[in-house]
């Protein structure tokens, strides 16, 4: 991280400026180390108290941390901290919406015939779960007239055995009906 100071007419004292310097590192990895980054330190002093103004301009983001005391230390030490809790904050507000859960492992139902063309077949297996959307009982004829043009099967209980059963159609136009 390249660090610029302005507002002091002398150089950091050494033990100050080790110090620092490993506060800026830290504030850096925290900060993805993708690309340099650049921080502002303004430093004043108002009578007996020093002010110390981090910026650091991170993607559209501009972090500024301010803190003052009496020692030059603290007042550095105190606008870094803010610094690190408005960068922890903003990373964790893009995790939230730039990371995708990752896909359940799937496995392939072996009762049921695979319909799908080859390309979708060397992918890799898909499982869709159905909602269950209708609790009263229905009968075959029902389920035939329910499953529509663009599904290819319908779970359902039947009215006259109580069981479930899946009404499963066909690349021919015709059904495949499985009984429990």
């Amino acid at each position: 991280m390249q660090v610029t100071y302005t507002g002091i007419h002398h150089d950091l004292p050494e033990k100050v400026q080790k110090k620092v310097d490993v506060k800026f590192a830290k504030l850096s990895k925290l900060l993805d180390s993708r690309g340099e980054h650049k921080a502002h330190v303004v430093l004043s002093q108002q009578k007996r108290d020093y002010r110390a103004e981090v910026t650091i301009h991170y993607f559209d983001h501009q972090f500024v941390g301010i803190g003052s005391d009496s020692d030059l230390f603290k007042a550095m030490s105190g606008a870094l901290i803010k610094l690190e809790g408005q960068a922890v904050k903003q990373r964790a507000k893009w995790r939230v919406t730039h990371r995708r859960q990752a896909k359940p492992e799937s496995v392939k139902p072996e009762s049921v015939p695979s319909e799908k063309p080859a390309a979708a077949v060397n992918a890799g297996p898909r499982v869709f779960r159905m909602s269950p959307g209708r609790k009263k009982p229905i009968t075959l004829e029902e389920a035939i007239l329910l499953i529509g043009k663009k599904e290819n099967c319908l779970v359902y209980r039947d009215a006259d055995t109580s069981r479930v059963s899946v009404l499963v159609r066909r690349v021919d136009g015709h059904f495949n009906l499985i009984e429990s």
